[in-house]
């Protein structure tokens, strides 16, 4: 049963790179490129998004302070 999971997988799962490249009419290794570097831009943009959330959030608790009581001044 496993082995039948397994080549179902190698036979329709695999090869998603031949097969785009084959309807797109270019290398196959060009395909997995192009989705190597989108990977890692993808992940460079997630973490610089989290950052810049972050520093602005440290500095709106920098500017705004939340005071408790007029005497706090």
């Amino acid at each position: 049963m496993i082995q039948n999971v397994l080549h179902f997988f190698e036979k329709h799962g695999f090869f998603v790179a031949t097969r785009l490249a084959d309807k797109l009419g270019i290398r196959a290794t060009n395909i997995r490129l192009f989705f190597v570097y989108i990977s890692f831009i993808t992940i460079g943009l997630g973490f610089g998004f989290y950052l810049t959330l972050a520093f602005l959030l440290r500095l709106k608790d920098m500017i705004y302070t939340k005071r408790t009581s007029v005497f706090d001044l």
